[in-house]
């Protein structure tokens, strides 16, 4: 039986069951066929357990010794590269938010996978400039997805974002750390809740960390992070 949501997500996703995106292969589920879905890079099977930075032994690391993190650990089934990130470029950058449904999807069958549960499902959220120029919250989705795969509540109201940060992109890893400091507030206590933070990429992990900060200041008992893609970070 489906939720109402994801009846809505499938209701507006005019590729559903249509041309696959990628190779335009009719009946396609979700607009990815078998054939193109299999092509997509998947995270390797060892990573580190707490950041998924992909590694020769699957134990924690170096960074995470050194530094933890504040999320309890990435949930990631993709690596960002091609084709995944074309189709999340396009939908980001040129506006196709049609394809919103097909990376939920993909967020939603992952989630099912893992079987795992938290009280409370939050998007990573945008600053107003940013939402302003970009007009959507591509996070939305996913973590829209993942609420339903959970039978958690979702919020879009929770947390905001204090300030429109530098782009990550630009900067290196002590960079990025205090370019997101004290970059999120959260508006009430969450004593003893587990709480699912959901973005479509993660890099160094550092803007997913401020969030889980907060939150766990907030009173979290736990906080995972989900993503869609982790990106290689430079080891400096």
């Amino acid at each position: 039986m489906l939720s109402n949501i994801t009846r809505r997500l499938i209701d507006n996703c005019t590729i559903f069951n249509q041309s696959c995106l990628l190779c335009n292969t009719r009946n396609s589920e979700f607009g990815l066929c078998r054939g193109c879905k299999t092509s997509l890079p998947l995270l390797p099977e060892l990573h580190c357990p707490i950041c998924a930075e992909p590694a020769a032994t699957g134990d924690i690391c170096g960074f995470c010794l050194r530094s933890p993190p504040a999320f309890d650990a990435l949930h990631v089934p993709y690596l960002f590269g091609y084709p995944l990130n074309t189709i999340i470029y396009a939908m980001k950058y040129g506006k196709q938010l049609q394809l919103t449904g097909t990376l939920a999807a993909l967020m939603a069958e992952f989630a099912r996978k893992t079987a795992m549960r938290s009280d409370l499902v939050l998007a990573v959220p945008l600053s107003k400039e940013r939402l302003a120029e970009r007009g959507f919250n591509q996070s939305i989705p996913l973590a829209q997805a993942i609420a339903v795969t959970m039978e958690s509540r979702f919020s879009s109201t929770l947390c905001w974002r204090k300030r429109n940060t530098v782009p990550q992109a630009s900067l290196g890893r002590a960079e990025r750390r205090q370019n997101v400091r004290d970059a999120f507030g959260v508006k009430q206590r969450i004593d003893g809740l587990s709480v699912a933070i959901v973005d479509d990429v993660a890099t160094s992990g550092m803007t997913l960390s401020a969030l889980a900060e907060k939150l766990k200041k907030q009173g979290a008992k736990r906080v995972d992070a989900w993503v869609l893609c982790r990106a290689f970070f430079p080891k400096t």
